[in-house]
């Protein structure tokens, strides 16, 4: 298998909101608050008209990404034997994505993702991981991982306890590793697993400005892009309107954006890009190649609604 992702199997809950609704129900706009209390989600999600359900999480989207540019690929996530547990897995069968996680019924239910889309474009996010986030060593395959080319980790899954496990598991039986940072709020509450494992254990890490900026508490870009020659590793930082860079080594190669379009929803901007980029690097494209492949799949995800092509 060329790629296999381990992340948070989360079904999507795609909503329009306006606002309001982000002020007066305490978010922040643009970014993902995890919710504890599965009544205070619900109590959300009442409310609320739902647009599109989608079988998602951040790998999960970036790994059906890579399936439909045609490659072969496959996901581990935790779900529980319930109706979103089923959509889920059918929604993975569907685009061709072997799913290697055989599911039961569990005291928590399927994590779900509430993304509430405003009228500038912006996504609000709320997460209640449910089962997903109790994924431990043992719903993890070292087969699957020793006879995937790259596995692909997203930072939403990192915790301390049984995650961590299932993610030292992984990665030590990976033949390479490759990671997305995924979120401010993961950065500033893991930052110094973070750094460990971005100087240490992954061999392609992806991010966006603000992230790793917050990770090397750096005080501008160039402090970013130093940081990331010193490592040695293949480092990929999304800007916004300013584009992509790679770092490897003394290698800095950019890409800009695609200009003119209409943007509907950023939701999963960050997670095609990722798809892009490595679909590239898999089929051995070169760098620039790469970032023009991740840039062109973000920027037809975002003139749509959800994280799917």
């Amino acid at each position: 298998m060329k790629i296999l992702g381990i992340g948070n199997a989360i079904v999507d809950v795609i909503c329009r909101v306006d606002d309001n609704f982000i002020k007066k129900n305490n978010l922040t706009k643009s970014t993902m608050k995890l919710f504890f209390d599965e009544k205070e989600f619900k109590n959300l999600l009442k409310n609320l008209r739902i647009e599109k359900t989608v079988s998602g999480g951040s790998v999960a989207n970036s790994i059906v990404g890579i399936s439909q540019l045609g490659n072969k690929a496959g996901f581990i996530g935790k779900i529980s034997d319930d109706e979103f547990g089923s959509n889920y897995e059918e929604g993975l069968k569907k685009e061709k994505v072997e799913y290697f996680y055989s599911k039961k019924k569990e005291k928590l239910p399927t994590g779900t993702c509430l993304i509430l889309v405003t009228p500038d474009s912006e996504r609000t996010m709320c997460t209640f991981l449910g089962t997903a986030g109790k994924i431990n060593e043992n719903d993890v395959s070292s087969d699957a991982i020793n006879k995937s080319e790259i596995i692909f980790l997203e930072g939403y899954l990192w915790d301390e306890g049984e995650p961590k496990k299932a993610f030292d598991k992984a990665i030590s039986n990976a033949n390479k590793v490759a990671m997305s940072l995924s979120d401010l709020f993961c950065v500033d509450r893991h930052k110094l697993h973070f750094l460990n494992l971005v100087k240490n254990k992954l061999d392609i890490t992806f991010a966006n400005e603000q992230e790793i900026i917050s990770l090397i508490e750096a005080k501008n870009f160039n402090e970013v892009i130093q940081f990331s020659k010193q490592l040695n590793k293949l480092v990929i930082v999304t800007r916004g309107e300013k584009g992509a860079v790679a770092i490897n080594g003394d290698e800095v190669v950019e890409s800009d954006i695609q200009k003119k379009l209409k943007i509907v929803d950023l939701t999963g901007a960050g997670d095609l890009f990722a798809a892009g980029f490595l679909h590239g690097y898999i089929n051995k494209l070169s760098t620039k190649e790469c970032l023009e492949k991740g840039t062109e799949m973000s920027s037809r995800v975002i003139q749509q609604i959800g994280a799917r092509l």
